[in-house]
């Protein structure tokens, strides 16, 4: 299936200044998938290993030899003749050989000809624990789970896309029966691949389903394996408030939702293993919506968002008929769905995310970014009904900003704000 990170891989394998690439991402967003197929089609070789079951290549790290030596031993357990320029070097799951990330450093500077990837699905876990980080020796790159527009891809929707992308706002406004109908088969699919392959090659939604929840039980189990004993009651705790807490009105993290009593020092360190783990992002409140955003955060004040909108489907146990037909979906359990997407999609497009709030006030902007040097307030609206006095007052308030909104109305260019169909909120800036 097609990735649009796959480009970003190009740019890196081409660069003259090219340095060891780090792809990190949760657990089965496809980051395998995509280094094996990038190295197929880009490489005339591929020594690919996954250091989570290889033994032999971990004891080649840990015993710090060289970099040539290093190549020669990984040659000869690979049985490829790894060289440079037409071979790909892939270490997957990483986090399971300390020393092998630390090797990143030496292979930026003494064989940076040799073209080497590494990937981990835990790979933030292991950088607070003690591993020593290549600072300034690597690249980066982030696989999030596969966007709206990587669906229709994988839907073989190509052209809908290419008109997304191009705004063609005259044509996507005639296609919006069409759109509306893939975004409700989005909403109950997701982004993870194997999911979305299973849809596109069966159309079982039950298969689905069940990859779904499949997945969230590998999640539990890499809780209950990686994360510190005491920490793993509190982690669940945590994961599983997600789809309720987004459904409350006001949806920032409440511990008191979590028990009677709680308090954030009780729950900080699992809401931050879940971050390192790619399957929680928070979303701080701002005090100001002014530039640099970072500096008006309030951190004591946050949402709590899950990685795909798909599996938090299955965690709610969502029945499919809710979602695919009928007119509420997109309003249902007060927007949790909506708000869920459009931050993933956003989120896969690199921004930085916040939210903004006015404390004793009903105001609140769902969103709140920095883009061209501008603060973009960014509303999130379920359905056609879009009335809301908060943005209108925010904008009244602060004259000199445009805010977007996203909502099921088609699209609109007012003095004081963009309004962007949902079905093409990856085109909005």
């Amino acid at each position: 299936m097609q990735r649009d990170i796959y480009k970003q891989l190009l740019r890196w394998k081409n660069k003259k200044t090219r340095k060891p690439l780090i792809l990190n991402g949760a657990r089965q967003v496809g980051k395998t998938y995509i280094l094996r197929e990038f190295g197929e089609k880009e490489y005339q070789k591929v020594a690919f290993f996954s250091l989570d079951r290889n033994q032999k290549v971990r004891k080649v790290f840990e015993k710090s030899g060289n970099t040539a030596d290093i190549l020669m031993a990984l040659s000869a357990i690979s049985q490829v003749n790894i060289t440079p320029g037409d071979t790909l070097l892939v270490l997957d799951e990483i986090q399971d050989c300390p020393k092998a990330l630390e090797a990143l450093k030496f292979f930026c500077e003494e064989t940076p000809d040799i073209h080497i990837v590494v990937a981990g699905s835990l790979l933030g876990l292991s950088l607070h624990d003690g591993t020593s980080y290549p600072v300034g020796k690597v690249e980066e790159m982030r696989l999030y789970p596969m966007t709206f527009l990587e669906f229709l891809n994988a839907m073989g929707k190509t052209q809908l896309v290419d008109i997304i992308v191009n705004k063609n706002w005259t044509v996507i406004n005639m296609l919006e029966m069409e759109l509306i109908g893939l975004l409700r088969q989005y909403y109950y699919v997701g982004g993870m691949p194997a999911a979305v392959l299973a849809y596109v090659e069966h159309n079982s939604l039950q298969e689905i389903r069940s990859i779904q929840q499949q997945i969230l039980a590998d999640y539990r189990r890499d809780f209950s394996k990686h994360a510190p004993a005491r920490e793993v009651p509190r982690i669940n705790m945590v994961w599983d408030s997600i789809p309720a807490q987004l459904a409350k009105e006001n949806k920032k993290f409440i511990y008191g939702a979590l028990k009677k009593s709680a308090r954030a020092t009780e729950f900080e360190i699992a809401i931050q293993w879940l971050i390192d783990a790619g399957l929680a992002y928070k979303v701080v409140r701002v005090n100001a919506p002014r530039l640099p955003l970072k500096f008006y955060e309030d951190t004591d004040a946050f949402k709590l968002f899950m990685h795909d909108v798909g599996l938090m489907g299955a965690m709610a146990e969502t029945p499919a008929e809710s979602i695919l037909v009928g007119d509420n979906v997109f309003s249902e359990y007060k927007g949790a769905f909506t708000e869920l997407y459009v931050f993933t999609q956003l989120k896969a497009l690199g921004m930085s995310l916040y939210y903004h709030s006015v404390n004793n006030s009903t105001i609140e902007i769902d969103f709140i970014t920095q883009s061209h040097n501008k603060v973009v307030p960014i509303e999130v609206k379920a359905e056609v009904n879009v009335k809301s006095k908060s943005l209108r007052t925010f904008i009244t308030c602060n004259p000199e900003l445009k805010a977007i909104r996203f909502s099921m109305l088609p699209y609109m260019e007012q003095d004081w704000m963009t309004n962007i169909p949902l079905y093409a909120c990856m085109a909005a800036i």
